[in-house]
């Protein structure tokens, strides 16, 4: 994969992360309510969350150390 490539993908799933974690709602699809109950709602979704940072700062990281060689 291209350095600048990774670079670029691991912003992306950053940024996309952070605004799906600040602008979090309520998701009804169809007549289906995704609530699952307060505690376990914030437990998934935190966890969903943190995962796609990781990725996204594993993919910056591997397209900064691309750029050092």
């Amino acid at each position: 994969m291209n350095k600048w490539l990774k670079i670029l993908f691991g912003l992306i799933l950053i940024i996309v992360a952070v605004l799906v974690w600040a602008f979090s709602f309520n998701w009804v699809i169809g007549n289906v309510s995704f609530n699952f109950g307060t505690a376990a709602w914030e437990f998934l979704k935190g966890g969903l969350i943190w995962f796609v940072i990781m990725i996204g700062v594993l993919f910056l990281l591997l397209g900064i150390t691309e750029l050092r060689e």
